[in-house]
């Protein structure tokens, strides 16, 4: 990675975040604008207002600030610190109510050139609430942007309605539908080596490729987050959204030109060409599981119906699906999505699985394990091509797998933009390559609502599994498949 450029144009900003004293605001938004005011990245001008139900006066407002942005910004220094918190305001809304936001005007700036963006981190089922207060109280301006995260609904229905309720009073180059792992670097790096190298890009396609496989894989339960958690499930809360984005990115055609409307054109591409998962399909392409109690780093652990205090539940804690996407370049390639909580392991990668070598030359019979490119997406950065080489020594032909390594912790020893301050650079500079169109998100409501349907006539039961085991996606495996763990 290099550094980030510092010269393109500073734009004038009012950041308004719904939501601002819930946990992804404090956790990860205001982080991302501290290192970027820091970065000179983001105007010291820019205004940033916090949006909440709390009853709070501003010296408690800045004490909450003051102490949990210590608390998460571990290198921060004072000066920066206190810059940002100066900058921060705190506006009181209840905002299922009608003029809740009539008072807001005169917190923002109301010259030409200020970048409005208003960023919805609350229940989209109160999207269409928000954005009719801000249009009754006369916020939206040519320059405002929204920022919508997921989920969008719970089915394609439901979605409709909030982006039509969106659209209503922004057009679609206003609305950034924001996935934070379209902004790390190993994602954006994906790109650069498929289409800045022949060695990739002429293997990447069903002549060479075996399978690839895409495990987003979390090592705690559901957390204070049940009551939301249990009215979605895993399929809704990660595959439709975060799996299904990075396997377009894995499987998309080349763009002609790298611009926003382009890239999300060979998207949509991917996801209209996903094979559907009837009620036939579904029992052998899908799984999902639902956590027990179990270990994890030596700890018992509860398990989901402890956790969200209930007897019952049908909800999903892990999905792992067999997609195949039928078209020319990746006809007869399996696609394995798994995802689940309470597993071993907090642990995101994509495996590409390349084919084995069609004979092997060498005495003795010893099998050679087949090329592989893993990017590893989290807990630490860093992309692996694994292949055979010789051991060193006399004494014949005695080989063995090895991994060529780029650690982007140790290869990079500047700190680089985590990815939430990419993507809210790229949304005041109006760059929607990274966030999704609405037809997009159209198309992966289709396919999922597909497998909910399937699960649905099946009556498609959750296979349990024990807290800290790695879930049961062996179940869709074609023969000769395993997981790369």
């Amino acid at each position: 990675m290099t550094k980030e450029t510092t010269s393109k144009k500073l734009f004038l900003s009012d950041i308004i975040i719904f939501g601002g004293l819930g946990d992804l605001s404090l956790r990860k938004i205001l982080p991302a604008i501290y290192y970027r005011l820091q970065s000179k990245q983001l105007s010291n001008e820019c205004k940033v207002i916090l949006i909440s139900r709390q009853d709070i006066n501003k010296k408690e407002f800045e004490d909450l600030l003051s102490v949990k942005l210590e608390e998460i910004i571990k290198d921060a220094s004072k000066k920066d610190l206190s810059h940002l918190i100066s900058i921060c305001e705190y506006y009181n809304a209840d905002l299922t109510q009608k003029g809740c936001l009539n008072n807001l005007k005169s917190l923002l700036r109301s010259v030409d050139n200020v970048v409005r963006l208003f960023y919805f981190s609350v229940s989209s089922s109160l999207f269409g609430s928000i954005t009719k207060n801000l249009k009754e109280a006369q916020l939206i301006t040519p320059k405002s942007r929204v920022v919508l995260e997921k989920p969008l609904g719970h089915n394609g229905e439901s979605s409709k309605k909030i982006n039509n309720e969106i659209a209503d009073y922004f057009n679609e180059s206003q609305i950034f539908r924001i996935d934070h792992y379209l902004g790390k670097e190993t994602v954006q790096n994906l790109m650069v080596l498929r289409f800045t190298n022949n060695l990739y890009e002429n293997a990447w396609n069903a002549q060479n490729i075996d399978n690839i496989q895409i495990t987003v894989s979390e090592n705690l339960g559901v957390g204070n987050r049940g009551g939301f958690y249990d009215k979605y499930g895993a399929l809704l809360d990660m595959v439709q959204n975060h799996l299904l984005q990075l396997m377009c990115l894995v499987a998309i055609e080349p763009p002609n030109i790298l611009d926003a409307n382009t890239v999300r054109d060979e998207k949509l591409k991917v996801l209209k060409s996903l094979r559907p998962i009837d009620i036939d399909l579904c029992k052998t392409h899908t799984v999902k599981g639902q956590y027990t109690r179990g270990k994890l780093d030596g700890k018992e652990v509860k398990s989901y119906l402890e956790d969200i205090d209930k007897f019952s539940s049908d909800t999903e804690t892990f999905v792992a699906i067999r997609a195949y996407i039928d078209n020319w370049r990746w006809a007869g390639v399996p696609f394995y999505l798994r995802t689940g909580k309470r597993l071993s392991r907090k642990h995101s990668q994509i495996t590409i699985n390349f084919k084995n070598i069609p004979h092997n030359i060498f005495p003795g019979g010893k099998s050679i394990v087949n090329n592989k490119l893993i990017i590893n997406l989290q807990p630490e950065e860093s992309i692996e091509l694994v292949q055979t080489v010789k051991t060193p020594g006399p004494g014949g032909y005695r080989y063995k797998p090895i991994s060529l390594v780029l650690d982007y912790g140790s290869s990079f020893k500047e700190r680089f933009p985590e990815a939430y301050e990419r993507l809210l650079i790229d949304v005041i500079r109006g760059n929607q390559t990274l966030f999704m169109r609405k037809d997009e998100v159209e198309a992966s409501w289709e396919w999922i609502d597909s497998i909910n349907e399937s699960w649905t006539k099946s009556n498609l039961k959750n296979q349990l599994y024990s807290s800290g085991s790695n879930g049961p996606g062996d179940h869709i495996l074609l023969d000769n498949h395993e997981w790369n763990e």
